[in-house]
């Protein structure tokens, strides 16, 4: 799950490596921990916030809090990576700008409306788009920031984290969207509204595919343009995920029993698909000579 917390940060360094700008390595691994940390936090809060509704006891045998019946322990816990995640993004900040700790805060924030009394927005069916902001423009503007020099992270680069993050942060709410499918009587039960609850399995799933084309469409579109190297196309690595998931969704979607990993396999399609951007990215002003020579018929044996 993981994957969602570090991508952010992983894909502002593969597109400031494109654009041939600095890449400030120590603040790369702080940022990344500290992203480690903070989602930590949110996925053990959700826990606790799930165990007091009730709504956790059918459909999720591996929340820590059921598994371990220590509800109390496992808010401690939640709150010391709360705490120590913030305090390395204090640092990460300290060391670029005191907006990353700005942005950081909105997705925590985020993060705790989500969830958390008195808002719990996501029983109210707000809780992939609050997503999609968070892992979005937010983490990713806060990545952009913290992995430029200080003298270069004073304005909040908005423009690029947008284009950079919108299709990423589509394939992380899409993890979020399937998470929901295998506990539609429950939580319509427990009065969470989620998506798939108002809409139903059927028509859920079929946006399913809307969520992967949506995905690809962001981030192809920069290189259709000519903004971002062909190498970025290395984010279709996670199609085949994607397509596993479609298909399994659009034959039993009402068999909560067979579709119980389809977030597994969201996750897949949004960790592949990252790294393969971001791997792309970065790899782009190191193939851009040989792609120019081979347009130009020049490589060694062309005449």
């Amino acid at each position: 799950m993981y994957a969602v917390a570090v991508m952010p940060v992983l894909l502002a360094a593969g597109w400031r490596t494109s654009q041939g700008l600095v890449v400030r390595l120590d603040q790369l691994v702080i940022f990344l921990v500290a992203a480690v940390l903070l989602l930590a936090w949110e996925n053990l809060a959700n826990d606790v916030f799930d165990a007091d509704t009730g709504v956790d006891q059918e459909g999720k045998p591996h929340s820590l809090v059921n598994l371990t019946g220590r509800r109390d322990r496992v808010a401690w816990i939640a709150h010391g990576a709360l705490a120590l995640g913030l305090l390395l993004m204090g640092l990460v900040a300290v060391r670029s700008s005191p907006a990353v700790l700005a942005l950081v805060l909105a997705c925590c924030g985020i993060g705790y409306a989500y969830q958390g009394p008195p808002f719990r927005l996501s029983y109210k069916g707000l809780g992939e788009p609050l997503c999609w902001i968070a892992f979005g423009p937010l983490a990713t503007a806060a990545g952009l920031m913290a992995l430029a020099p200080a003298a270069e992270a004073q304005i909040v680069p908005w423009r690029t984290a947008i284009g950079l993050g919108s299709g990423p942060a589509l394939a992380t709410t899409l993890v979020l969207f399937c998470s929901h499918f295998h506990q539609v009587e429950e939580d319509a039960r427990h009065g969470k509204r989620s998506p798939v609850v108002r809409l139903g399995s059927g028509t859920a799933a079929g946006l399913v595919p809307w969520f992967v084309a949506g995905t690809l469409s962001f981030e192809w579109a920069p290189v259709l343009v000519g903004h971002w190297p062909l190498t970025a196309l290395l984010g279709a690595a996670g199609l085949p995920a994607g397509q596993a998931l479609i298909q399994l969704l659009r034959e039993h979607h009402r068999e909560p029993e067979r579709i119980s990993g389809s977030k597994f396999l969201a996750l897949r399609f949004q960790a592949l698909n990252g790294l393969g951007l971001a791997a792309g990215l970065a790899l782009g002003p190191l193939v851009a000579p040989a792609i120019a020579r081979l347009g130009s018929g020049s490589l060694p044996g062309l005449h």
